[in-house]
């Protein structure tokens, strides 16, 4: 019978949740700010794990610059954590990266709400009495 999530999984979605947990209780650097761990990608030699993260107010890399310095600079902190209260053999290298695919669909969803209110605009024009279609 096939597993139906490998152990890089397993492993990238445990890290993902004790990390969102770790930084909300344990660091109190004012840089970092509202953070939320969006995602966890691990290695397959479960050496390097590479977490994804949004801030809040920040909608570009370059805004969460100084988040995502805090956040590794803190990564062999969190390690430490994660090492002391976990059963894993080996915990990865963390390397925090700012994750562009909210503000992306964010902007997406922005503009298919634009075409529809067009497209209505559109339509409502065109069934108004005495216009040609």
């Amino acid at each position: 019978m096939a597993r139906e999530f490998s152990r890089t999984q397993r492993v990238a979605d445990y890290l993902q949740r004790e990390l969102a947990q770790l930084i909300q209780q344990e660091l109190r650097d004012p840089r970092i700010g509202m953070v939320s761990i969006t995602g966890v990608d691990v290695s397959r030699d479960l050496a390097h794990a590479r977490v994804w993260f949004t801030r809040l107010g920040s909608d570009t890399p370059e805004e969460a610059s100084e988040a995502a310095k805090a956040l590794n600079g803190a990564a062999g902190f969190l390690r430490s954590l994660l090492s002391r209260d976990s059963n894993l053999r080996s915990v990865p290298q963390l390397g925090f990266r700012f994750d562009t695919s909210v503000g992306r669909g964010r902007d997406m969803e922005d503009l298919i709400q634009r075409a529809a209110e067009a497209d209505r605009e559109l339509g409502l024009r065109q069934d108004e009495p005495g216009e040609e279609h």
